[in-house]
């Protein structure tokens, strides 16, 4: 079906939109709104754990902040645009274009945060968006639903149950044993709740979506006891999200939570949309998907393990170019040098020790 907008006649200039242009615009929308939504929260944060308990630490005296009801309100609207894209477009096309949400929350973390990403941070952010579009580009279609009872029916079959039994389960030993000891310094935790937690929610939306487009068109799907339950779902869902997703905002770099967490639920939601909608798929689909994953992966590490480095793209060239000139080889002694030859010099002629870089392993130090 082609994604381009078509004109009936010369006399009726209105344009009518394909249901999957409309998707996509819908979620292009939400990932703007997303993106924006996680920096005035973190500000909202800021300002909380100034004057209260840290969300970090269990405490909710954001709650109090006008500035993060804002974000949660900035928030809403990008969900809400959401929940309508996938009425209109299937999951495994909607969920992966939450990569622009990555973009804008870097761009404004730059201006309004001071946070920075690195080179090789921003390295990492694109091949992670670069997977996930892989697997997307590479993944099978999606079955055509037209009804509620068609996405409960598949959702009762053995394969997706044993998906949401294995979620719910980890989610749980995530939440009680995991969390307490390593939710503080370790960024994967909480992520690791909000994505699984996400992967179950956009299903039941999913579902949601096609009954309220179905109730538009004159196919009223709300007398189905299905849809209530799937109602509670998403509201349990997006409750536990925001609860741990604020955790990992008020304790770890805006710009380094927003890509993994891209990365982790875009992973989950396409698992759990294939075992759902039971797509056959052959061999080279298979690998090239794997290809892709192995591309996410390689990507989130990079991300993470460099984000305390201060490396520019200059910086980097001014260090292979010296390196070369002495007939050396280029290692990671080279950029050591480079940084202290970027250091201001003290009265003796020596360099100035470099700033410490926050580790976000205490209160004191994460801000």
């Amino acid at each position: 079906m082609s994604t381009l907008p078509t004109f009936d006649s010369p006399a009726d200039p209105a344009i009518h939109l394909s249901d999957r242009t409309k998707g996509l615009l819908l979620a292009v929308s939400s990932s703007i709104f997303i993106g924006a939504s996680f920096i005035v929260k973190k500000k909202g944060l800021r300002a909380a754990g100034a004057t209260g308990i840290r969300a970090g630490s269990g405490g909710y005296s954001y709650l109090s902040k006008p500035l993060w009801w804002a974000g949660m309100l900035t928030m809403v609207v990008g969900e809400v645009a959401n929940f309508a894209a996938y009425a209109f477009a299937p999951a495994i096309l909607v969920t992966p274009l939450g990569a622009l949400s990555i973009i804008v929350s870097a761009v404004l973390a730059h201006y309004l945060l001071n946070e920075r990403l690195n080179l090789f941070g921003l390295l990492g952010g694109m091949l992670c968006v670069a997977g996930s579009l892989t697997i997307v580009l590479h993944a099978p279609e999606e079955t055509p639903i037209t009804s509620v009872m068609q996405v409960w029916q598949l959702a009762m079959q053995p394969g997706f149950l044993l998906y949401v039994v294995a979620a719910v389960a980890t989610i749980l030993f995530f939440m009680l044993h995991v969390a307490p000891a390593h939710g503080t310094t370790s960024i994967f935790v909480y992520i690791t709740i909000c994505s699984l937690v996400g992967s179950l929610s956009v299903m039941s939306c999913k579902a949601l979506g096609i009954a309220v487009k179905l109730t538009i068109e004159g196919d009223n799907q709300f007398f189905h006891p299905q849809i209530y339950f799937c109602l509670l779902v998403v509201a349990v869902c997006v409750v536990t999200q925001m609860n741990y997703l604020n955790k990992a905002l008020d304790l770890f770099n805006t710009a380094i939570v927003s890509p993994i967490y891209y990365v982790m639920f875009t992973t989950f939601t396409i698992t759990a949309s294939v075992i759902l909608f039971q797509e056959e798929q052959s061999a080279r689909q298979a690998t090239t998907e794997v290809c892709g994953f192995v591309t996410i992966v390689i990507g989130t590490f990079l991300l993470h393990s460099t984000k305390d480095l201060d490396i520019t793209l200059a910086s980097l060239h001014a260090a292979t170019k010296s390196t070369l000139e002495r007939g050396g080889s280029f290692s990671a002694t080279s950029l050591s040098d480079l940084q202290m030859q970027r250091l201001p010099l003290t009265s003796s002629g020596a360099p100035n020790p470099p700033t410490p870089v926050a580790h976000r392993m205490t209160n004191s130090d994460r801000f």
